[in-house]
Protein backbone atom coordinates (compact mmCIF):
# COMPACT_ATOMS: atom_id res chain seq x y z
CA UNK A 1 0.00 0.00 0.00
CA UNK A 2 1.77 3.09 -1.44
CA UNK A 3 0.52 6.91 -1.39
CA UNK A 4 2.19 8.63 -4.21
CA UNK A 5 0.25 11.81 -4.06
CA UNK A 6 -1.84 13.75 -1.71
CA UNK A 7 -3.77 17.09 -3.11
CA UNK A 8 -5.74 19.18 -0.76
CA UNK A 9 -7.55 22.85 -1.63
CA UNK A 10 -9.06 24.92 0.96
CA UNK A 11 -8.85 21.98 3.61
CA UNK A 12 -8.29 23.40 7.18
CA UNK A 13 -5.39 25.58 6.89
CA UNK A 14 -4.11 24.95 3.29
CA UNK A 15 -5.09 27.17 0.22
CA UNK A 16 -2.94 25.17 -1.81
CA UNK A 17 -1.05 21.73 -1.11
CA UNK A 18 0.79 19.38 -3.17
CA UNK A 19 2.60 17.16 -1.50
CA UNK A 20 4.36 13.76 -3.37
CA UNK A 21 5.38 11.23 -0.23
CA UNK A 22 8.24 8.85 -0.50
CA UNK A 23 7.77 5.05 0.10
CA UNK A 24 9.46 4.69 3.45
CA UNK A 25 9.49 7.53 6.10
CA UNK A 26 7.68 10.48 5.78
CA UNK A 27 9.15 12.96 8.64
CA UNK A 28 6.88 16.17 8.95
CA UNK A 29 8.24 18.92 10.81
CA UNK A 30 6.56 22.12 12.16
CA UNK A 31 5.50 24.21 15.04
CA UNK A 32 2.56 23.47 16.93
CA UNK A 33 -1.12 24.33 14.81
CA UNK A 34 1.54 24.59 11.29
CA UNK A 35 -0.74 21.88 10.32
CA UNK A 36 1.33 19.00 10.00
CA UNK A 37 -2.02 16.86 11.49
CA UNK A 38 -4.38 18.18 9.10
CA UNK A 39 -2.17 15.91 6.28
CA UNK A 40 -2.37 12.86 8.47
CA UNK A 41 -6.39 13.81 8.52
CA UNK A 42 -6.70 13.75 5.00
CA UNK A 43 -5.09 10.21 4.45
CA UNK A 44 -7.17 8.96 7.61
CA UNK A 45 -10.77 10.56 6.25
CA UNK A 46 -9.10 8.92 2.43
CA UNK A 47 -9.13 5.46 4.25
CA UNK A 48 -12.41 5.51 6.57
CA UNK A 49 -14.70 8.05 5.37
CA UNK A 50 -14.74 10.30 8.22
CA UNK A 51 -12.02 12.38 10.24
CA UNK A 52 -10.40 11.45 13.42
CA UNK A 53 -10.89 15.02 14.96
CA UNK A 54 -14.57 16.16 14.35
CA UNK A 55 -17.78 14.51 13.27
CA UNK A 56 -18.59 17.88 11.02
CA UNK A 57 -17.55 18.07 7.58
CA UNK A 58 -18.13 21.76 7.68
CA UNK A 59 -14.80 21.99 9.56
CA UNK A 60 -12.93 20.67 7.14
CA UNK A 61 -13.42 23.43 4.65
CA UNK A 62 -11.12 26.74 4.87
CA UNK A 63 -12.86 29.54 6.88
CA UNK A 64 -12.42 31.71 3.44
CA UNK A 65 -14.09 28.81 1.06
CA UNK A 66 -17.05 27.47 0.08
CA UNK A 67 -15.58 23.84 -0.55
CA UNK A 68 -12.87 22.53 -0.10
CA UNK A 69 -11.18 19.14 -1.92
CA UNK A 70 -8.81 16.31 -0.67
CA UNK A 71 -7.17 14.16 -3.38
CA UNK A 72 -5.02 10.70 -2.73
CA UNK A 73 -3.40 8.44 -5.64
CA UNK A 74 -2.03 5.78 -4.66
CA UNK A 75 -1.19 1.87 -5.26
CA UNK A 76 -2.02 -1.07 -3.84
CA UNK A 77 -2.14 -4.86 -4.95
CA UNK A 78 -4.93 -3.95 -7.21
CA UNK A 79 -2.92 -1.48 -9.31
CA UNK A 80 -3.24 2.76 -9.16
CA UNK A 81 -6.11 4.23 -7.76
CA UNK A 82 -7.81 7.28 -6.88
CA UNK A 83 -9.37 8.55 -4.09
CA UNK A 84 -11.37 11.72 -3.57
CA UNK A 85 -13.80 14.58 -1.63
CA UNK A 86 -15.18 17.51 -2.63
CA UNK A 87 -16.61 19.17 0.14
CA UNK A 88 -19.11 22.27 0.00
CA UNK A 89 -20.83 23.83 3.25
CA UNK A 90 -24.19 21.83 2.07
CA UNK A 91 -22.94 17.91 1.27
CA UNK A 92 -20.13 16.00 -0.23
CA UNK A 93 -19.09 13.94 -3.30
CA UNK A 94 -16.73 10.75 -2.92
CA UNK A 95 -15.28 9.71 -5.58
CA UNK A 96 -12.86 6.38 -6.45
CA UNK A 97 -11.07 6.40 -9.66
CA UNK A 98 -13.10 8.90 -10.67
CA UNK A 99 -16.33 7.73 -10.47
CA UNK A 100 -18.92 9.01 -7.76
CA UNK A 101 -19.51 6.56 -4.62
CA UNK A 102 -23.31 5.78 -3.87
CA UNK A 103 -22.67 4.12 -0.77
CA UNK A 104 -18.98 5.34 1.57
CA UNK A 105 -18.68 1.68 2.30
CA UNK A 106 -17.38 1.34 -1.22
CA UNK A 107 -14.22 3.34 0.18
CA UNK A 108 -13.22 0.64 2.62
CA UNK A 109 -10.08 -1.29 1.63
CA UNK A 110 -9.04 0.89 -0.87
CA UNK A 111 -6.69 2.74 1.06
CA UNK A 112 -5.98 0.57 4.58
CA UNK A 113 -4.17 2.77 7.06
CA UNK A 114 -3.57 2.64 10.74
CA UNK A 115 -3.54 6.14 13.13
CA UNK A 116 -1.53 6.39 16.42
CA UNK A 117 -2.20 9.24 18.23
CA UNK A 118 -1.74 10.89 21.44
CA UNK A 119 -4.98 10.29 22.39
CA UNK A 120 -4.19 6.32 21.41
CA UNK A 121 -2.48 6.06 24.80
CA UNK A 122 -5.43 6.47 26.80
CA UNK A 123 -7.06 3.50 24.72
CA UNK A 124 -6.78 0.77 28.37
CA UNK A 125 -7.91 3.66 30.50
CA UNK A 126 -10.49 5.23 28.45
CA UNK A 127 -14.78 4.58 28.31
CA UNK A 128 -15.65 1.61 26.44
CA UNK A 129 -16.75 3.70 23.54
CA UNK A 130 -13.29 4.00 22.57
CA UNK A 131 -12.46 0.34 22.17
CA UNK A 132 -15.64 -0.40 20.34
CA UNK A 133 -14.18 2.28 18.20
CA UNK A 134 -10.80 0.74 17.86
CA UNK A 135 -12.48 -2.49 17.07
CA UNK A 136 -15.12 -1.09 14.42
CA UNK A 137 -12.82 1.37 12.20
CA UNK A 138 -9.93 -1.80 11.70
CA UNK A 139 -12.74 -4.18 11.03
CA UNK A 140 -14.67 -2.38 8.63
CA UNK A 141 -11.21 -1.44 6.55
CA UNK A 142 -10.66 -5.75 6.80
CA UNK A 143 -14.44 -6.68 6.25
CA UNK A 144 -16.07 -4.15 4.60
CA UNK A 145 -19.21 -5.86 5.01
CA UNK A 146 -19.25 -5.49 8.40
CA UNK A 147 -19.41 -2.04 8.04
CA UNK A 148 -23.14 -1.96 6.49
CA UNK A 149 -23.76 -4.51 9.37
CA UNK A 150 -22.93 -1.68 11.76
CA UNK A 151 -24.79 0.89 9.56
CA UNK A 152 -27.48 -0.90 9.42
CA UNK A 153 -27.85 -1.62 13.13
CA UNK A 154 -27.24 1.87 14.29
CA UNK A 155 -29.91 2.72 11.98
CA UNK A 156 -32.23 0.21 13.68
CA UNK A 157 -30.84 1.33 17.43
CA UNK A 158 -31.84 4.80 16.88
CA UNK A 159 -35.57 3.71 15.58
CA UNK A 160 -35.89 1.65 18.46
CA UNK A 161 -34.63 4.35 21.13
CA UNK A 162 -36.82 7.04 19.62
CA UNK A 163 -39.68 4.57 20.39
CA UNK A 164 -39.00 4.31 24.38
CA UNK A 165 -38.03 7.81 24.27
CA UNK A 166 -41.46 8.82 22.50
CA UNK A 167 -42.99 6.24 25.30
CA UNK A 168 -41.30 7.87 27.82
CA UNK A 169 -42.34 11.39 27.09
CA UNK A 170 -46.04 10.75 26.95
CA UNK A 171 -46.32 8.12 29.15
CA UNK A 172 -47.63 5.62 27.44
CA UNK A 173 -46.17 2.31 26.81
CA UNK A 174 -44.41 1.45 23.01
CA UNK A 175 -46.17 -0.76 20.74
CA UNK A 176 -44.90 -4.33 21.81
CA UNK A 177 -45.68 -5.25 17.90
CA UNK A 178 -43.05 -2.31 17.25
CA UNK A 179 -40.86 -3.17 19.72
CA UNK A 180 -41.07 -6.66 18.30
CA UNK A 181 -39.85 -5.61 14.89
CA UNK A 182 -37.08 -3.46 15.90
CA UNK A 183 -35.71 -6.20 18.08
CA UNK A 184 -36.24 -8.91 15.07
CA UNK A 185 -33.20 -6.17 13.48
CA UNK A 186 -30.83 -5.53 16.30
CA UNK A 187 -30.59 -9.18 17.14
CA UNK A 188 -30.03 -10.43 13.17
CA UNK A 189 -27.21 -7.50 13.05
CA UNK A 190 -26.27 -7.43 16.47
CA UNK A 191 -25.37 -10.96 16.31
CA UNK A 192 -23.41 -11.41 13.32
CA UNK A 193 -21.31 -8.34 14.63
CA UNK A 194 -20.86 -9.73 17.92
CA UNK A 195 -19.83 -13.06 16.20
CA UNK A 196 -16.71 -10.88 14.15
CA UNK A 197 -15.86 -9.06 17.03
CA UNK A 198 -15.19 -12.08 18.89
CA UNK A 199 -13.36 -13.53 15.74
CA UNK A 200 -11.24 -10.46 15.61
CA UNK A 201 -10.29 -9.68 19.35
CA UNK A 202 -9.21 -13.63 19.30
CA UNK A 203 -6.41 -12.80 16.52
CA UNK A 204 -5.58 -9.50 17.73
CA UNK A 205 -4.85 -10.96 21.55
CA UNK A 206 -2.18 -13.18 20.42
CA UNK A 207 -0.34 -10.49 18.17
CA UNK A 208 -0.86 -8.36 21.55
CA UNK A 209 0.68 -10.52 23.65
CA UNK A 210 3.98 -11.13 20.96
CA UNK A 211 4.95 -7.65 20.75
CA UNK A 212 3.84 -6.75 24.56
CA UNK A 213 6.19 -9.72 25.65
CA UNK A 214 8.79 -7.80 22.95
CA UNK A 215 8.77 -4.32 24.68
CA UNK A 216 9.26 -5.65 28.01
CA UNK A 217 11.36 -8.17 27.11
CA UNK A 218 9.01 -11.22 28.23
CA UNK A 219 8.69 -9.71 31.87
CA UNK A 220 4.78 -9.06 31.38
CA UNK A 221 1.90 -11.07 30.52
CA UNK A 222 -0.78 -9.10 28.24
CA UNK A 223 -3.88 -10.55 27.33
CA UNK A 224 -7.04 -8.82 25.64
CA UNK A 225 -10.35 -10.14 24.91
CA UNK A 226 -13.46 -9.67 23.89
CA UNK A 227 -16.52 -8.65 26.50
CA UNK A 228 -19.79 -8.63 25.07
CA UNK A 229 -22.18 -6.53 26.51
CA UNK A 230 -24.37 -9.87 26.46
CA UNK A 231 -22.96 -13.42 27.09
CA UNK A 232 -23.33 -15.49 24.53
CA UNK A 233 -22.40 -19.48 24.14
CA UNK A 234 -19.73 -20.43 21.97
CA UNK A 235 -21.97 -21.58 19.75
CA UNK A 236 -23.16 -20.65 15.99
CA UNK A 237 -24.93 -17.79 14.65
CA UNK A 238 -28.22 -19.00 15.85
CA UNK A 239 -27.37 -19.60 19.07
CA UNK A 240 -25.71 -16.11 19.36
CA UNK A 241 -29.25 -14.35 17.78
CA UNK A 242 -31.02 -16.67 20.71
CA UNK A 243 -29.27 -15.04 23.66
CA UNK A 244 -29.39 -11.50 21.65
CA UNK A 245 -33.06 -11.59 21.68
CA UNK A 246 -33.73 -12.63 24.75
CA UNK A 247 -31.55 -9.71 26.21
CA UNK A 248 -33.56 -7.46 24.86
CA UNK A 249 -36.34 -8.89 25.49
CA UNK A 250 -35.66 -9.10 29.33
CA UNK A 251 -34.53 -5.72 29.86
CA UNK A 252 -37.84 -3.78 27.99
CA UNK A 253 -39.14 -2.62 31.14
CA UNK A 254 -35.93 -0.93 32.10
CA UNK A 255 -35.87 0.25 28.51
CA UNK A 256 -38.59 2.14 28.66
CA UNK A 257 -38.20 3.62 32.23
CA UNK A 258 -34.55 5.23 31.13
CA UNK A 259 -35.45 5.74 27.50
CA UNK A 260 -33.31 4.00 25.22
CA UNK A 261 -31.65 0.74 25.07
CA UNK A 262 -29.73 -0.81 27.77
CA UNK A 263 -28.56 -4.17 26.42
CA UNK A 264 -26.92 -4.86 22.64
CA UNK A 265 -23.61 -4.69 20.93
CA UNK A 266 -23.60 -1.21 21.25
CA UNK A 267 -22.36 -1.48 25.20
CA UNK A 268 -19.59 -4.02 23.83
CA UNK A 269 -16.05 -3.75 25.56
CA UNK A 270 -12.46 -5.04 25.10
CA UNK A 271 -11.03 -6.61 28.79
CA UNK A 272 -7.13 -5.67 29.01
CA UNK A 273 -5.23 -7.99 31.73
CA UNK A 274 -1.44 -7.76 32.12
CA UNK A 275 -0.41 -10.57 34.51
CA UNK A 276 -3.76 -11.21 35.06
CA UNK A 277 -5.06 -7.94 36.62
CA UNK A 278 -6.74 -5.61 34.95
CA UNK A 279 -4.79 -3.14 33.89
CA UNK A 280 -7.00 -0.42 33.95
CA UNK A 281 -7.27 -0.74 37.40
CA UNK A 282 -3.91 -1.82 38.44
CA UNK A 283 -1.60 -1.04 35.84
CA UNK A 284 1.22 1.87 36.36
CA UNK A 285 0.91 4.40 33.83
CA UNK A 286 3.57 3.43 32.42
CA UNK A 287 2.19 -0.32 31.44
CA UNK A 288 -0.90 1.56 30.49
CA UNK A 289 0.99 2.88 27.85
CA UNK A 290 2.99 -0.28 26.76
CA UNK A 291 -0.14 -2.31 26.60
CA UNK A 292 -1.97 0.23 24.48
CA UNK A 293 0.59 0.80 22.13
CA UNK A 294 0.90 -3.31 21.33
CA UNK A 295 -2.87 -3.29 20.75
CA UNK A 296 -1.87 -0.61 18.11
CA UNK A 297 0.60 -2.21 16.40
CA UNK A 298 -1.39 -5.70 16.81
CA UNK A 299 -3.65 -4.02 14.93
CA UNK A 300 -0.73 -2.85 12.06
CA UNK A 301 0.40 -6.82 12.15
CA UNK A 302 -3.38 -7.57 11.73
CA UNK A 303 -4.07 -5.95 9.18
CA UNK A 304 -0.76 -6.55 7.32
CA UNK A 305 -1.19 -10.59 7.49
CA UNK A 306 -4.83 -10.62 6.55
CA UNK A 307 -4.78 -7.76 3.32
CA UNK A 308 -1.68 -9.43 2.07
CA UNK A 309 0.35 -6.23 1.92
CA UNK A 310 1.37 -3.37 4.92
CA UNK A 311 -1.07 -0.57 5.34
CA UNK A 312 0.28 2.95 5.20
CA UNK A 313 1.01 4.16 9.42
CA UNK A 314 0.15 7.23 10.41
CA UNK A 315 1.93 9.03 13.88
CA UNK A 316 0.48 11.80 14.53
CA UNK A 317 2.92 13.56 17.17
CA UNK A 318 3.16 10.13 19.27
CA UNK A 319 7.19 9.65 19.42
CA UNK A 320 7.30 12.75 22.49
CA UNK A 321 4.81 10.93 24.38
CA UNK A 322 7.29 6.94 24.52
CA UNK A 323 10.74 6.23 25.85
CA UNK A 324 13.39 5.31 23.92
CA UNK A 325 12.11 1.51 24.28
CA UNK A 326 8.92 2.16 23.13
CA UNK A 327 9.74 4.69 20.19
CA UNK A 328 12.26 2.11 18.56
CA UNK A 329 9.24 -0.71 18.57
CA UNK A 330 6.82 1.54 17.18
CA UNK A 331 9.50 2.38 14.36
CA UNK A 332 10.70 -0.95 13.89
CA UNK A 333 7.04 -2.30 12.69
CA UNK A 334 7.58 0.70 10.20
CA UNK A 335 10.19 -0.57 8.44
CA UNK A 336 8.26 -2.60 5.87
CA UNK A 337 5.53 0.28 5.20
CA UNK A 338 4.97 3.55 4.21
CA UNK A 339 4.80 5.83 7.16
CA UNK A 340 3.82 9.48 7.79
CA UNK A 341 5.29 10.43 11.08
CA UNK A 342 4.47 14.52 12.60
CA UNK A 343 6.80 16.03 15.14
CA UNK A 344 7.84 19.20 15.72
CA UNK A 345 11.67 18.50 15.10
CA UNK A 346 13.68 15.45 13.51
CA UNK A 347 15.59 14.99 17.07
CA UNK A 348 16.31 11.65 18.06
CA UNK A 349 15.99 10.44 14.51
CA UNK A 350 18.64 10.53 13.05
CA UNK A 351 19.81 7.05 12.74
CA UNK A 352 16.16 5.66 11.54
CA UNK A 353 16.75 4.62 7.93
CA UNK A 354 14.59 5.70 4.66
CA UNK A 355 13.23 8.94 6.30
CA UNK A 356 12.71 11.83 4.63
CA UNK A 357 11.80 15.14 6.06
CA UNK A 358 9.77 17.69 5.22
CA UNK A 359 9.01 21.09 6.65
CA UNK A 360 5.77 22.39 7.12
CA UNK A 361 5.36 26.54 7.83
CA UNK A 362 2.89 29.02 6.77
CA UNK A 363 0.63 26.65 5.07
CA UNK A 364 3.19 24.96 2.83
CA UNK A 365 5.23 22.22 3.03
CA UNK A 366 8.64 21.61 1.84
CA UNK A 367 10.94 19.09 1.84
CA UNK A 368 14.15 19.91 3.40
Amino acid sequence: MLITGVRLFSYRSYDELRFDPQPKLNVIVGANAAGKTNILEAIYLCAVGRSFRTRRDQDLINMAAAGAYVGIDLENKTGRRKIEFKFRRDGKQVLIDGQPVRRIGELMGVLNAVLFSPEDLSLVKDSPEERRRFMDMELCQLRPAFFYRLQQYNAALKQRGALLRAGLETGLAPDPGMLDMWDDQLTELGGDIMLIRREFMDELSTLARDINRRITGGREELFAFYKPNVAFPDGDRGDVRTALNAALYNSRQEDMRRGFTTRGPHRDDIGILLDGHDVRTFGSQGQQRTAALSMKLSELALMRSEKGEAPVLLLDDVLSELDGDRQRELLSSAFDCQCFLTATSPDGLEEVPNMTVFECANGKLARV
